[in-house]
């Protein structure tokens, strides 16, 4: 190894390799000098037996996992711990690997051997080993940490069972005694003794058990995650925000003696507390890995739910929080001692870990009990100390340096998250279930709060924009911690709305007051924040939906009954108004920043899917999802005030359209803020029928689309904008009767055709296509053309196929000019695949042929320029990211033709008959040979491309198997070398397509034979080439291919019942040359005991389950289930001959 290290290391790695390796490897592991070869042999170990288990003796098999245990025994003291570790891995991995081979009395010898080593008998260091062994171990039998061996996940999930069920309690047990065995030596010491390194590692094994995903009950029935009534308030994960990790523990009520009767939890705690005592003036203590494993383990157990604890009402779980609090509290309480140390140079994590352990019982309590939790031992609930906790953090927040993410920042957000949990199943409750001092509590939060944030938007306002990116972000940028704000606001809404009325009014004043006098700069950033804030406390984000008053709202200032009083109603007006102020040209020069505008319009469009002209339906709902009677009273006022009956909702409408138009027209260049205004404001209001209705009708909507159709200065909006208005105006359309809908498109769109007919037929086209101003005008009309296609409803669909049918020659000319210009190129393909999209399925036999012809004229203009197409001498240009854009108009195309196939699959049309004569498979085929030359094998390593193409390859051979005789052999060929290389394709899903793709093709041949038809024909035939040379048809081909994947390379075990389905009908309709191939495998076996394996295993595969040759169901199944043993048994030792 020092004479020739590289020689050596090549001589080791290639034992992984080789055939029963073991006792060269077992030379090298007791006899070398060289840490990494002993670490290489330990891993050619591993491969070697993982390899060839199957044909491994059971005494070989218990020699290798015993190997493995006596060398870390016997090396305990070893200072090379990665060595080590690695054997302990391999140990751990070959016994999973024998873990449904070994016998009930082997395994119990292998555990035996290991609770010695942890009980101490061979010393601290042995003692030491045996929890590092375990602590691989459990994490090779969890799904989400484990080692891949190339078994099918049944494998795993039986080891998992199994180990859960039968070895994971007795496990804890071991690590628990192992920790109580060294704790007093640790104690008694005045420096780190090695039992610390014991301890720890049994607190990292218990801790790591405790993360465990439990999933059965003692009877082996997998369990139901429920809980019971104590943790009726138990908070769904996903409904927190993802900002800090926790997981809840449910290990079921087998584990209640070893976690709760035993006092285990009590005795963790006094550990804790006896060393903190005790290391307290070594200001490193609080860091170290026994303290941070005894932390972790605390917090962990804070999260311990369900059915471990008694039916009792929760008393038990009561008392088992209360213990893990008592002993928490010091690392939290008083906050301002414990902040005033961490500044002054103590470590934070003992505070970190206090606020997660807040979390953890926040998450499996209601706010109810949480709160009862500490005020039975004190003055003060729980409440009342994360409020103070979080009110200090924020406050030295405040005092720090906010341009760096500091320990307070992290505090911060686990807080957050921590009320969170609390408010988030209050906030979605009719009934508040928050007691009186926590009300008082939240609203001293939000207090601080708000402090925070408008000083830190008043400290931003003269900050360079490089500075920090954390005010000048987008306004979805805070959107997270503004959620969890609104949370808190919410729960003391009668405090925070008034606070929000009183904050904004003085904003507003002190604007008006100072124009023309006054920076307003600071002012601006602060009305910035309280904007976005009163946003989220007001309304929820709808995520597709209308979303609902929230409940928080509706449950208080039930004792105001004139609804302009009610103080959402006030506040609400009080913002709209100081919108409305935007519209004065001078207002807005001296008051109304682009950025103000952003969280201006902002909020406009979030409220106005809340309260803006609520249907009648949807208040009718949402009164009967409130069940008390003043509830829905409070409900309907609120609606009522800006509903369609109502003046006033008619004149929040026109202002807010009008506003609109202002930000389109006023800030050029604000791409930001047109982005808001376009496709999150406007589009809102087209989005219910309801507003469409009066949308419709109103002066300034007409004017709005009166000036995207003909006021040049909207020509400058963003592509996606432009789409995104175009899209909206159409949409509009839906409050109107059908045929003023169809006219009202027209007018619309109209002008925009015309004009880029006009371009089009211009005699000088040629010379004057690359100016920019050209350029400019034919991108825009056809992005606002295309958002007129994406909204088409039935009820407009008649004007847009006129409107795609009137520029039809058009777009032929414009391809044609523009072959150079890849980003036309691409628009004019775009436009055409969502014209198409959207029309194909209603249109009639002879508007399909129109559209169809159309279709094909373009793909074969498209393909006489070779727009597109790149040389695979260039390939290795093509990791330049710039390049991907020339393959976005193959995409289009692939999309096109899968938008034709549609038709045969869905189609509206009034005669559904061919009655033009229009085949779509025919077409498509003819589709796929203008496309196929175009797309090489290179162009398939880019994702999307690559997804779309194997989607419309596998519809087509699926749907349409006998098309395929249409397919020229050039043609024919790329698809059945695309099929090849998607099956090879490190993407799961498009592995599965291709051999969805080759079980249809192999089934259509087995059944089309069976009939004495011809099925694939020539295709499936073998052909002599000129020389002579046999050469199989393609389903012969693809058996070769399915078989080398499955015996010999890498690939997804998910695969393997796809793989049965084609690989079945595969050996059907080539059952000769399935068995020749199997005779090449056997007779390429030297070893005896590996050919009579292989031999049986082969005979098994198309035998075993009672298997017949009819492909039906019951065939497939039994089939996925022999193949899924047969690989089991031959795939290892076939990939080392």
């Amino acid at each position: 190894m020092h004479v020739n290290p590289a020689a050596a290391e090549a001589a080791i790695l290639s034992l992984s390799k080789s055939p029963q390796p073991y006792q060269a490897c077992r030379f090298i592991l007791e006899r070398s000098q060289v840490a990494n070869a002993r670490f290489q042999a330990a891993a050619a170990i591993r491969d070697a037996a993982i390899r060839e288990w199957a044909f491994l003796t059971g005494h070989d098999r218990r020699s290798l996992v015993s190997f493995c245990l006596h060398y870390v025994m016997q090396r305990a003291s070893s200072p090379e711990g990665y060595v080590q570790s690695k054997v302990s891995a391999v140990a751990a991995q070959l016994l999973k690997r024998g873990w449904l081979d070994f016998t009930a009395i082997e395994k119990e010898a292998f555990f035996a051997e290991v609770n010695q080593a942890i009980l101490g008998l061979h010393g601290v260091d042995v003692q030491f080993i045996g929890l590092i062994f375990l602590e691989s171990l459990v994490s090779e039998f969890s799904p989400s940490t484990s080692s891949a061996m190339g078994l099918p996940r049944e494998f795993h999930e039986q080891c998992r069972k199994s180990l859960e069920l039968e070895y994971l309690k007795t496990i804890y047990s071991w690590a628990q005694a192992a920790a109580v065995s060294v704790a007093n030596k640790i104690i008694e010491s005045e420096s780190e003794v090695p039992e610390t390194r014991v301890c720890t590692a049994a607190l990292r094994l218990m801790h790591q058990i405790l993360n465990w995903d439990f999933r059965y009950k003692k009877n082996g029935a997998e369990t139901a995650k429920t809980v019971d009534a104590f943790s009726a308030g138990l908070t769904d994960n996903s409904l927190l925000a993802s900002r800090t990790e926790f997981s809840v523990v449910q290990p079921g009520p087998v584990w209640r003696d070893v976690l709760i009767s035993s006092g285990h939890i009590g005795w963790l705690l006094g550990l804790y507390g006896a060393m903190r005592q005790k290391f307290s003036s070594k200001s490193c203590w609080i860091d170290c890995p026994v303290a941070v494993a005894s932390r972790k383990l605390i917090v962990q157990f804070c999260s311990l739910t369900g059915t471990i604890f008694l039916s009792d009402d929760g008393k038990l779980q009561e008392h088992h929080l209360l213990l893990l609090l008592t002993g928490i509290i010091p690392w939290i309480d008083p906050p301002d001692a414990v902040s005033k140390e961490i500044e002054s140079g103590k470590s934070e994590s003992e505070l970190l870990d206090g606020c997660r352990a807040l979390l953890s019982i926040a998450t499996v309590t209601t706010p109810i009990v949480f709160d009862w939790l500490l005020k039975s031992i004190s003055p003060v609930g729980t409440l009342s100390l994360l409020s103070t906790l979080t009110c200090e953090v924020v406050k030295i927040l405040m005092t720090s340096c906010m341009d760096e993410e500091t320990w307070s920042w992290v505090a911060r957000d686990i807080l957050l998250d921590t009320w969170n949990a609390l408010l988030v199943l209050i906030d979605n409750s009719e009934n508040s279930l928050l007691p009186p001092e926590g009300i008082n509590a939240a609203a001293s939060v939000f207090t601080t709060i708000i402090e925070y944030e408008l000083k830190a938007a008043s400290a931003s306002a003269f900050k360079e924009e490089d500075g920090s990116d954390y005010f000048q972000a987008s306004v979805s940028a805070m959107d997270e911690r503004l959620s969890s704000y609104a949370l808190i606001a919410r729960a003391a809404i009668d405090i925070t709305i008034p606070i929000l009325t009183r904050l904004l009014s003085e904003r507003f004043a002190r604007l008006y007051q100072g124009r023309g006098i006054n920076d307003p700069t600071e002012t601006l950033e602060e009305l910035y924040s309280l904007l976005l804030l009163t946003g989220h406390v007001l309304a929820d984000e709808g995520k597709g939906e209308t979303p609902s008053i929230p409940k928080a709202i509706l449950t208080h200032f039930l004792d105001i009954t004139e609804t302009e009083k009610h103080p959402v109603v006030v506040l609400s007006g009080f913002i709209i108004g100081f919108a409305e102020q935007s519209l004065n040209p001078e207002m807005r020069a001296a008051v109304f920043s682009p950025r103000l505008m952003e969280a201006i319009i902002w909020f406009l469009a979030r409220w106005s899917s809340t309260y803006l002209m609520p249907s009648a339906e949807s208040i009718s709902n949402n009164n009967r999802s409130v069940h008390d009677h003043d509830l829905q009273l409070q409900q309907s006022r609120l609606c009522c005030s800006f509903c369609c009956d109502s003046t006033q909702g008619k004149l929040v409408l026109d202002l807010i359209i009008r506003i609109s138009m202002t930000t389109l027209i006023s800030y050029p260049g604000e791409k930001e803020l047109q982005v808001l205004t376009c496709q999150q404001l406007l589009h809102a209001l087209v989005r219910q029928k309801n507003v469409c209705l009066h949308v419709v009708t109103l002066d300034s909507w007409r004017q709005l689309a009166n000036a995207f159709t003909n006021d040049r200065a909207l020509f400058t909006l963003h592509a996606d904008n432009q789409r995104s208005l175009a899209q909206t105006l159409v949409l509009s359309a839906s409050g109107m009767k059908v045929e003023e809908s169809n006219q009202y498109v027209r007018d619309l769109v109209g002008p925009m055709t015309s004009y880029l007919v006009e371009i089009s037929d211009k005699g000088d086209l040629k010379s004057i296509a690359s100016l920019p101003d050209v350029i400019l005008s034919v991108s825009c009309l056809l992005e606002r053309l295309r958002g007129a296609c994406i909204a088409a409803e039935p009820r407009t669909q008649r004007a847009i196929y006129e409107m795609g049918f009137s520029i039809m020659n058009s777009i032929l000319v414009l391809l044609e000019v523009y072959k150079n210009e890849f980003a036309v190129v691409y628009l004019l393909l775009k436009f055409v695949v969502d014209w198409v999209d959207g029309q194909i399925n209603f249109l009639e036999p002879q508007e399909t042929a129109t559209v169809v012809n159309f279709c094909m004229r373009l793909l074969q203009l498209y393909s006489s320029h070779n727009i597109g197409k790149i040389s695979l001498s260039l390939s290795s240009s093509l990791i330049s990211e710039a390049k991907t854009e020339t393959y976005k108009d193959l995409r289009a195309l692939l999309q096109l033709l899968a938008s034709l196939c549609s038709k045969d699959l869905v189609d509206f049309s009034s005669d559904s008959t061919e009655a033009e004569g229009t085949n779509i498979s025919q077409v498509v085929y003819f589709g796929l040979h203008i496309v196929m030359p175009l797309i090489s094998l290179e162009m398939l390593k880019y994702p999307k491309l690559c997804r779309d193409y194997f989607s419309l390859i596998s519809h087509m051979l699926e749907v349409y198997p006998e098309m395929i005789e249409q397919l020229n052999s050039e043609a024919l060929s790329h698809i059945f070398a695309t099929l090849d290389f998607g099956l090879h394709h490190q993407d799961i899903d498009i592995g599965d397509m291709c051999l969805r793709t080759l079980k249809e093709l192999a089934c259509y041949h087995h059944k089309e034979a069976g009939s004495g038809r011809v099925g694939l024909g020539s295709h499936a035939a073998g052909f002599r080439d000129p020389d002579g040379n046999f050469h199989d048809g393609i389903l012969g081909q693809f058996l070769r291919s399915l078989l080398q994947l499955l015996l010999f390379e890498d690939y997804s075990t998910d695969l393997v019942s796809a793989a049965a389905d084609a690989l079945f009908p595969l050996i059907l309709c080539e059952q000769s040359l399935f068995q020749r191939l199997c005779n090449e495998l056997i007779e390429g076996q030297a070893n005896p005991a590996f050919r009579s394996r292989l031999a049986n295993a082969l005979q098994s595969l198309t035998t075993s389950n009672q298997l017949s040759s009819t492909l039906d169901r019951l065939n497939y199944q039994r089939f996925r289930k022999n193949l899924h043993n047969f690989l089991i048994d031959v795939r290892g030792f076939l990939r080392t001959v």
